[in-house]
């Protein structure tokens, strides 16, 4: 696995930073030693990484927030660098799922997916490339294996986990002559907090899916995929732009 370079002079900001691949980013980040932002909705688990940060002797900011609002995407960003002076990363990491027939979605779960794993990327990052340019940063944006393939009984999340990639794309277009890189990458099969609510569907539900999230090669760990996400932010991965790489033991293969 390639390591991020050293960022001890740098800033990152880490959504979804209470738990799973959001909090092994930040701790992946601050192992390469950059200041972070941890922003979550659950200040609690918040807390919990800030003490994981802070114990590799590293400056952190804890900032709960609901990111489906994008005055709240705004305020984070502006609120790091008023804290740090600089913005270096931004990696999205923070998303949702909800689990049920296509028919029977809310409208208060679609725009709820819409505005978490779709909108507050972009608005993230619109608050943020003015500051990445000053510092020749990065935009490292989660998707998902499911940004390549349909999966029964998420029709949502699997919509903006492929927005989201093609997002990344489009952005990277428009910058690409700006000094600022910004690329996506596709986890799956990765044991989190979100696959674990697998076991909690609709018994008419869970079958297929199951299967199509259990790589033949084993599940992929967290760190791997924080430390992919962590190089991805830093200098190291200068060459990419407009990427987005898979991590998932083959299950995008075929």
């Amino acid at each position: 696995m390639q390591q991020a370079s050293d960022m001890s002079e740098k800033v990152a900001l880490v959504t979804g930073a209470a738990s799973g691949l959001g909090r092994g980013t930040a701790v992946a980040l601050a192992t390469a030693g950059a200041k972070v932002c941890l922003v979550d909705l659950n200040e609690a688990g918040l807390q919990e990484t800030a003490t994981l940060v802070q114990a590799l002797g590293v400056e952190c900011l804890v900032r709960p927030a609901d990111l489906s609002q994008k005055d709240n995407c705004e305020a984070v960003v502006a609120e790091t660098v008023a804290a740090f002076g600089r913005l270096d990363a931004l990696c999205n990491v923070a998303g949702v799922i909800f689990f049920n027939h296509s028919t029977d979605m809310t409208q208060v779960q679609w725009d709820t997916t819409m505005a978490v794993n779709l909108s507050a990327p972009f608005f993230l990052s619109q608050a943020a490339i003015p500051h990445l340019l000053e510092q020749h940063g990065a935009i490292v944006n989660v998707t998902s294996s499911a940004s390549f393939m349909g999966e029964a009984y998420a029709a949502a999340y699997c919509a903006t986990k492929a927005g989201l990639t093609n997002l990344t794309k489009a952005m990277a277009m428009e910058y690409m002559h700006k000094p600022i890189r910004i690329n996506a990458v596709a986890p799956g099969g990765m044991v989190t907090n979100i696959v674990s609510s697998f076991m909690n569907m609709p018994k008419d539900l869970d079958g297929s899916l199951m299967q199509r999230f259990k790589p033949l090669r084993g599940t992929v760990e967290v760190d791997d995929v924080a430390n992919l996400v962590a190089f991805m932010a830093s200098d190291a991965a200068r060459g990419y732009h407009g990427n987005c790489i898979s991590i998932d033991n083959g299950i995008t293969a075929g």
